[in-house]
């Protein structure tokens, strides 16, 4: 997979600094979409990754803390009000040029691979890669830090709005968000876009 992207585009693989991008969070119904960026380094132990909705909680944490030590990286999420505003394809990819831009400023990059089917709107090559959280190593190490921010970020909203099970669900759609929606409302990061039947209000507060 790699040297035919890299024969495509008439690069040297041996020479190429490879950044990967991913996000996590296009299909709740609650919450932001967290995106990460990662350059890893030549000794990076590899096969500690993998696809970050395969890997176990307790895997994808001591990747990330292994990715975090040793890689160049970074984060970058887009609010619930955003996501409204824009829509879910289009925050998705704000979120992974915003990740790639912090990147790009600790270390040079010479190609983003970016995982699904669209590329952000990037200032070096880009490649999409479908299933590249599966595939490419750069794009599986930014799904789990993606996976684990967006993780975290719900599991702190679990406790300023509990009785919705973010804590559980993570805001995806199960039958038990959907019933607390019905009996509590939406919750202050709903994504109100996302509900047939739910009137935006005028203001919605920042959780982050």
């Amino acid at each position: 997979m790699e040297n035919t992207l890299f024969s495509a585009i008439g690069m040297d693989e041996r020479h190429l600094v490879i950044c990967g991008t991913d996000e996590a969070g296009r299909g709740p119904l609650a919450g932001p979409v967290v995106a990460a960026a990662v350059v890893l380094p030549d000794d990076f132990p590899r096969e500690i990754l993998g696809d970050s909705k395969a890997l176990s909680e307790k895997r994808r944490l001591e990747a990330e803390r292994i990715i975090k030590e040793k890689a160049v990286w970074a984060v970058a999420s887009v609010s619930h009000r955003e996501i409204d505003r824009i829509n879910i394809l289009n925050a998705s990819m704000l979120a992974m040029r915003k990740a790639y831009i912090k990147v790009s400023a600790m270390t040079h990059v010479d190609l983003l691979l970016a995982d699904g089917n669209r590329c952000p709107d990037v200032d070096i090559e880009c490649r999409a890669i479908v299933k590249g959280d599966a595939k490419i190593p750069e794009i599986m190490a930014a799904s789990i830090l993606a996976k684990n921010e967006r993780d975290r970020i719900m599991v702190l909203a679990s406790g300023k709005w509990p009785g919705y099970g973010y804590e559980k669900h993570k805001g995806y759609p199960s039958k038990a968000h959907r019933d607390a929606i019905l009996r509590l409302g939406p919750s202050p990061i709903q994504r109100l876009t996302f509900h047939t039947g739910l009137e935006k209000e005028e203001k919605q507060p920042e959780l982050f």
